[in-house]
């Protein structure tokens, strides 16, 4: 919350001043003249200094009413984190396209520019993007901040369209290895920076303004707890091994990295490879794969052909089940809404899989060997997945044009859930009906539904 001094005001303060149209934000020259003013009349201080940070200076018809100051976001928050459905690996790579406001100290005097903070809060949101590529070389995507819960009630943050996540648990990180525990919980507060940033934030690609952020080193983080990852070796341990020859990496330990780096929005061969390089030597071992001399403790990793030669023998129906079983008992019940989405490694084999869409993570498989329609494309696979997800009450399934098929959705509200299918020029027909009868209609509205059923 923001605190409040100003020594450099012109004049005398005037009760309930307009506030002004225009604000002005400049990135501050004088470091050492803006720390000292946080250190003497902020009351956390200036000590917040780390990564990309930058301090800004904000001017209204020439008067200087308020400093803030930007830097990284915090590392692991729990209620951030599954609002934007981030695993660890994804956190860990794109941590930096989240900006933290760390101080903000406001000027003028309690009542003197009534609301100027909130107004501050929006000049930053919308100009924040652009300074600090300027400066660093890429985009964030979102603002978190924190208020005390004792002292502040947050309301400048909650009138600027920011949105309360949850409440801290009142620990802070003291050095690189310790935490302390100080019993004061904040107020989680969370601001994205464009209309579909939190989609962006866990989708497989990101803006080319953004690419620069997201390059943060992962290696070594996993997207699943050490328990889930041997959990999901010992449920592949099972899976019977189709491989006579060479089989230097075991079956369990190659599939597990192949779902693991699914997991992270690896869609490739090469990205796989990459992903199973990047582990660590702990990791390695404890996925069982070989030392690369007798006696060391360095472990190799598969190379491309290890995994282009058993995708292509293994059997994807039944792997597909045994994921799915495995998969189920990690995530207990279906999420509010789930997706449907397919992803194909090249040509060699693909998968339909049924995920949270909070979350980003599987519930469920089906094999598919490519996207096309037929008896073993994307569209049919669906319907398997949908069916070993059995019960659909209460849940919403979405998913992309390629899915927007009457029996699919028939499919969909005889298992007891809801729709929301993407319809495009692939099926001009129904593409027409749903322009021609949503022509002029507002956006929610208590006219007649339109669903895939009734066409």
């Amino acid at each position: 919350m923001p605190a409040r001094y100003n020594p450099y005001r012109r004049h005398s303060p005037q009760p309930q001043k307009p506030i002004p149209a225009q604000l002005t934000l400049l990135i501050d020259q004088d470091p050492k003249e803006f720390d000292a003013i946080l250190e003497e009349h902020h009351y956390l201080g200036s000590r917040c200094q780390a990564g990309d940070y930058m301090r800004l200076r904000v001017f209204s018809e020439g008067d200087l009413v308020a400093l803030l100051a930007f830097g990284p976001c915090s590392y692991a928050l729990k209620d951030r984190d599954r609002h934007i459905g981030w695993n660890n690996r994804m956190r860990a790579e794109r941590q930096k396209l989240i900006v933290q406001n760390r101080r903000f100290l406001l000027l003028p005097d309690k009542g003197e520019r009534p609301n100027l903070a909130s107004q501050i809060l929006g000049a930053v949101a919308r100009k924040l993007p652009e300074l600090w590529e300027k400066r660093f070389g890429y985009q964030p995507l979102a603002l978190e901040t924190f208020t005390d819960i004792e002292a502040f009630h947050g309301t400048c943050y909650k009138a600027a369209g920011w949105e309360a996540l949850g409440k801290t648990k009142g620990f802070s990180r003291h050095r690189s290895d310790t935490v302390d525990a100080e019993g004061k919980p904040k107020k989680l507060w969370f601001k994205p920076l464009r209309p579909n940033a939190v989609d962006l934030l866990r989708a497989q690609e990101l803006p080319a303004e953004c690419l620069p952020g997201a390059r943060s080193s992962g290696h070594g983080v996993m997207p699943l707890k050490p328990e889930q990852m041997l959990s999901l070796y010992e449920c592949l341990r099972r899976f019977p091994d189709p491989r006579r020859h060479n089989t230097t990496f075991k079956q369990a330990a190659i599939l597990s990295i192949v779902v693991m780096a699914q997991m992270c929005g690896r869609t490739t061969i090469s990205d796989v490879v990459r992903f199973g390089q990047s582990l660590t030597q702990a990791q390695r071992r404890e996925l069982g794969l070989p030392r690369k001399e007798k006696g060391e403790n360095f472990r190799k990793v598969p190379a491309y052909n290890a995994y282009r030669n058993l995708l292509g023998q293994i059997g994807p129906e039944k792997l597909a089940a045994h994921l799915s079983g495995w998969l189920q008992s990690q995530n207990g019940t279906l999420p509010g809404t789930v997706a449907l989405d397919g992803k194909m490694f090249k040509d060699i084999s693909g998968v339909i899989t049924l995920a949270e869409a909070e979350t980003g993570l599987p519930t469920g498989m089906a094999p598919m060997r490519h996207k096309k329609k037929g008896g073993d494309g994307e569209l049919t696979c669906g319907r398997h997945a949908l069916k070993h997800a059995g019960d659909l009450s209460g849940r919403t399934v979405t998913g992309d044009a390629l899915h927007a098929d009457k029996t699919t959705g028939r499919q969909i509200l005889e298992q007891g859930g809801e729709y929301m299918l993407q319809v495009k020029n692939n099926q001009p027909t129904l593409h027409k009906y749903v322009k021609r009868i949503t022509k002029d209609a507002p956006l929610f509205s208590g006219g007649k539904n339109v669903g895939m059923a009734d066409t």
